[in-house]
């Protein structure tokens, strides 16, 4: 056996892809052992019957015209350009193929070799892609719908605003920061999307691109780039959301009697993946743990705070959390080993939009702490930031707790 000969016997034995070579009659002359395992056939069932035995029913009238037409005009190419193409097991159950097509002469006449390559999985994949894309589709018009709400309702309080008759340096104040707001807003949301949207896209495109079995860490990888970048739209959502709720007063204040230790705890248990490599939280709590607060402004609090912290710390460093109630107070203390606040900053630190100038190689929209100080606010609280430039940050909570509703 000569070199050549036996280099195609061995492509042809272990070749990963089907492989069928058919007379120009549409009869199957050979098949690799590759494309019998993935029909279902032995070499005896298959040799010597047409090839359209391999396709479903449907389809086996049309093949034969187009197999006449391709035996009248050979050339090499795939096969069904632009077409969803399907092949049939033995067992009638059909799969996705593509298929390519080459044409060579022998003494004995012409013969057509088919390469056959399943793509179920590729088709799998692209389908639960479409499937992800549509739900990003939606999610990002249901928070674009949330927008123009929001602009909506602003627009409408700055009217509300122009038609007052009294107090009339009140109301042009009010009508120049409800505009200063929606410019900011505008401006904050096109810059703050941008970044998220152009992380889906591109992990779209790429699970995309893998398409083989090994290949699912990967497109596991881009998958969860794309829900961080969703969950990070709704976030900023949330925020311009909660800014515009407490600009219109329409923030109401719930309270009931709650668990602070149990809210805090759970809290910090939700926090657990964002820490950084070895970062710890440590609490702490003293006193009655009950409280007679808003459940769900609380934990925005403990939340928002902790979250920063997590940011605004390095690897390996402590964050801690205390809360201690006394009689009728309640203090709660977050403190971390992070870049810390100047001095200058701390004095606008719960505007609107404000971030300070050594967080801007960090993503935010500089709304949390202005919504942590109204929510404190809105409970009878107050807060205090006490912070030196790269020592650390500690947040000083206090609450004056009623004794009833």
């Amino acid at each position: 056996m000569n070199n050549a000969v036996f280099g195609f016997e061995v492509i042809f034995n272990h070749a990963t892809l089907g492989i069928l070579v058919a007379n120009t009659e549409g009869n199957i002359v050979l098949a690799n052992p590759f494309l019998l395992r993935q029909f279902g056939y032995t070499a005896e069932e298959i040799q010597g019957q047409k090839v359209e035995m391999l396709i479903p029913q449907r389809y086996a009238h049309r093949h034969v015209h187009h197999r006449e037409r391709f035996h009248h005009h050979p050339h090499n190419r795939p096969m069904g350009m632009g077409m969803a193409l399907y092949a049939r097991r033995k067992d009638g159950s059909e799969f996705p193929v593509e298929i390519s097509l080459g044409v060579y002469e022998t003494p004995d006449g012409r013969y057509v070799v088919a390469f056959v390559s399943d793509i179920s999985l590729r088709k799998q994949s692209e389908d639960a892609l479409r499937e992800l894309n549509a739900e990003l589709e939606q999610k990002v018009a249901d928070r674009t719908a949330s927008l123009s709400r929001l602009v909506g309702q602003l627009e409408k309080q700055m009217k509300e605003i122009e038609q007052k008759d009294g107090e009339l340096r009140k109301a042009l104040q009010k009508e120049k920061d409800l505009n200063e707001l929606k410019s900011r807003f505008v401006s904050m949301a096109s810059h703050e999307f941008r970044t998220p949207l152009s992380t889906v896209l591109s992990s779209s495109y790429l699970i995309s691109r893998y398409t083989a079995t090994e290949e699912q860490p990967q497109r596991e990888k881009h998958i969860q780039r794309i829900v961080s970048s969703v969950n990070l739209l709704t976030d900023i959502l949330n925020d311009f959301l909660s800014v515009g709720k407490i600009e219109e007063g329409r923030i109401l204040v719930r309270p009931a009697t709650v668990n602070v230790e149990t809210i805090i705890g759970s809290t910090i248990q939700e926090l657990f993946e964002l820490n950084k490599k070895n970062q710890r939280i440590s609490y702490t709590h003293a006193g009655e743990p009950e409280a007679l607060l808003d459940p769900a402004l609380l934990k925005h609090i403990i939340l928002n705070l902790l979250s920063n912290a997590i940011k605004f710390s390095p690897e390996g460093r402590a964050i801690s959390v205390a809360s201690e109630r006394e009689g009728e107070r309640l203090v709660i203390r977050v403190a971390d080993e992070g870049r810390g606040i100047s001095a200058d900053d701390q004095a606008h630190l719960f505007e609107r939009f404000f971030r300070g100038n050594n967080v801007s190689d960090i993503q935010g929209t500089g709304l949390g702490l202005h919504i942590v100080a109204k929510y404190t606010e809105l409970m009878n609280g107050t807060i205090e930031c006490r912070s030196e430039l790269g020592k650390g940050t500690e947040f000083i909570l206090t609450f004056q707790i009623p004794t009833s509703i």
